[in-house]
């Protein structure tokens, strides 16, 4: 998948304006009310710590050909930190794994100056707030969807799409039939790969590593090491 005309050299301030766009985004007033009051009222375990608060925008390598899709931020993960899959144990468990593959520099992923740095992979969210009880409603989605276009815009190539989370995959292909890509109807399930069409990326599906599904057994950590070998038979 290419992106549109793109001038390289000015990609930093791109990025810049970009990144600051989603953080002073307020577009959602149910999401704004949400993560503002988490921010406030914060769990007891990291009540002297300042909350992020804000919405997050994408985390990595900005030229890298794999595109990971999450639901949103954890309202004690990512809208704490400031980072994507931050802070929690869904990104306990998805950077110990990317770590293990080879696409993250370190297998932790605690505070935004922790040392973390991917490769060929750059992390997004279909949503950038801390929804309640981790459900956007799907106007928020179609809010939020703008800033992963944009992102795409500016990463160039992507060959390969991986969705963790149902939510992510139809967020996904809500984008690119919105970008006017006549994409056929797709099932989601663990490990199902698909061709979205002629010069898209790939889509790789994936169940969401939530607590929910990791410590009940839905995800286990050879499912979801099977993910990253999928994804770098795309990369060759």
């Amino acid at each position: 998948m290419k992106s549109g005309c793109v001038d390289r050299a000015d990609l930093p301030r791109q990025w810049d304006e970009l990144e600051k766009s989603i953080v002073a985004c307020r577009r959602c007033p149910r999401l704004v009310a949400w993560r503002e009051q988490v921010a406030r009222e914060r769990r007891r375990a990291y009540r002297d710590i300042s909350y992020w608060g804000k919405p997050v925008p994408g985390f990595g390598d900005r030229h890298g050909p794999v595109l990971v899709v999450g639901l949103a931020p954890g309202a004690h993960g990512a809208n704490r930190t400031g980072r994507m899959f931050t802070g929690d144990g869904s990104g306990e468990f998805l950077y110990k794994a990317l770590y293990q593959a080879g696409y993250a520099n370190q297998p932790d992923s605690s505070h935004l100056d922790d040392g973390l740095i991917l490769n060929q992979m750059f992390i997004t969210a279909v949503c950038r707030c801390a929804p309640p009880r981790n459900k956007p409603k799907s106007e928020e989605i179609s809010n939020c969807l703008p800033f992963m276009a944009e992102e795409i815009r500016l990463i160039g190539e992507i060959k390969v799409i991986v969705a963790l989370g149902k939510i992510a995959f139809d967020g996904s292909l809500m984008l690119l039939r919105q970008q006017g890509h006549n994409i056929g109807r797709h099932s989601f399930g663990h490990a199902r790969v698909f061709k979205l069409g002629e010069d898209l990326p790939w889509m790789v599906a994936s169940y969401h590593p939530s607590r929910q599904n990791t410590q009940t057994g839905r995800l286990t950590k050879d499912m979801f090491a099977e993910i990253w070998e999928l994804v770098k038979q795309f990369l060759c």
